[in-house]
């Protein structure tokens, strides 16, 4: 929810209840959940060949009553996984609700639930921060139905980074960015970006952190329904919290430069949540895709690679409720990649809400990534 759900129809909104926002369920872009799921066994367009090789399996449920429940955390999504300087992840998660499903009591976001043992093959969260009432990681009074969104989280050396969209769900203010270098135990401010930078197309960033010195910071606008460019930046991995400091990708004068006004890498498109990261000497980029609505993936040498040309490979599909199976699942969104990946054995965090009781982070292994 926090997020965002995929927008759409079929049904409308879930029914408020003391202390909520109301929020459009999970679906594909201007579809039933009916009519998506049939398009994946009637031929729905994949983005390349590569697609087709691509299985997944879910490993567990990450959060829900049984996982996070005695944290007053059984109702929350996203789960940005980040593995913090000691050793632990973090799952940074959005709207977060205690009681009997979303829109319950003590309504909270971003909030941080911790995997002190973390393994791919184990990871159980068994921790979080505030101990036994998961605290809001920042102040959000959510006055007048304002929200704190994470749209990424990452390490650099001993410090960890947070950046936020503040405002009303895909109606953002504000964006702004946060330090901890107590692994994610407190926060403090650093500073913002207004919500109409580049058209809106400054909101949701997320951040790869290469080994040249930079971390290079892919964005879109906060809003599934509006079509958006995927612009670049780079910024010295010791300025991250200046907005001087960041470095547009564009094209002019027939060349493509650092400096030039930011031109979209890709194709425009509505996008969901986007997850950038550098590894195994290459760099991923995951993304929620809005129509066909999939969990996607591309995977290229530099951060600059042409990316209208990279395969662009399926790796969840939708489906209905009670007709899940390998990479198949009902209402999915988020897509953030695990810590301790590879390309061989890639997992990620995918976020799922059709009803006031199924809305949760899950974790994915995907099978098959074209590195």
């Amino acid at each position: 929810m926090a997020g965002g759900e995929p927008s759409g129809t079929s049904g409308g909104e879930p029914a408020r209840t003391a202390g909520g926002p109301g929020r459009r369920l999970v679906l594909a872009a201007g579809l039933g959940l009916a009519t998506a799921a049939a398009g994946l066994t009637a031929g729905a367009p994949r983005a390349s060949a590569a697609a087709t090789a691509i299985t997944g399996t879910k490993v567990r449920n990450l959060t829900g009553p049984a996982e996070t429940g005695q944290f007053a955390a059984p109702w929350t999504d996203l789960g940005i996984p980040v593995r913090c300087p000691d050793g632990t992840m973090l799952f940074v998660c959005g709207d977060t609700f205690d009681g009997d499903g979303v829109g319950g009591p003590n309504w909270r976001a971003p909030v941080g639930l911790r995997a002190r043992h973390p393994d791919l093959n184990a990871l159980v969260i068994d921790d979080s921060v505030g101990g036994s009432q998961a605290v809001g990681l920042v102040p959000e009074g959510h006055e007048n139905n304002t929200t704190a969104i994470p749209s990424d989280v990452f390490t650099v050396g001993n410090t960890m980074y947070m950046h936020l969209m503040r405002g009303v769900l895909y109606q953002t203010h504000h964006s702004d960015f946060w330090r901890s270098t107590d692994n994610g135990q407190t926060w403090q401010y650093l500073c913002q970006w207004p919500g109409d930078q580049y058209g809106g197309q400054f909101q949701q960033k997320t951040y790869a952190v290469a080994d040249d010195g930079y971390a290079y910071v892919l964005s879109s606008v906060f809003n599934r329904d509006v079509p958006s460019d995927l612009l670049l930046h780079r910024v010295p991995q010791d300025r991250l919290g200046d907005p001087a400091a960041y470095q547009p990708w564009g094209y002019a004068n027939g060349a493509w430069a650092w400096g030039n006004y930011p031109t979209t890498i890709t194709a425009r498109r509505r996008f969901g949540e986007i997850c950038f990261r550098a590894m195994g000497g290459k760099y991923a980029l995951t993304w929620l895709n809005m129509e066909p609505l999939d969990i996607r993936a591309q995977v290229f040498p530099l951060p600059t690679s042409n990316l209208f040309a990279t395969p662009e490979q399926t790796l969840i599909v939708p489906t209905t409720p009670g007709n899940e199976s390998g990479n198949a699942v009902a209402n999915p969104y988020g897509g953030f990649i695990v810590p301790g990946s590879t390309f061989g054995n890639f997992h990620i965090a995918v976020s799922q809400w059709y009803d006031n009781q199924n809305y949760r982070v899950m974790q994915y292994r995907i099978n098959g990534l074209a590195a």
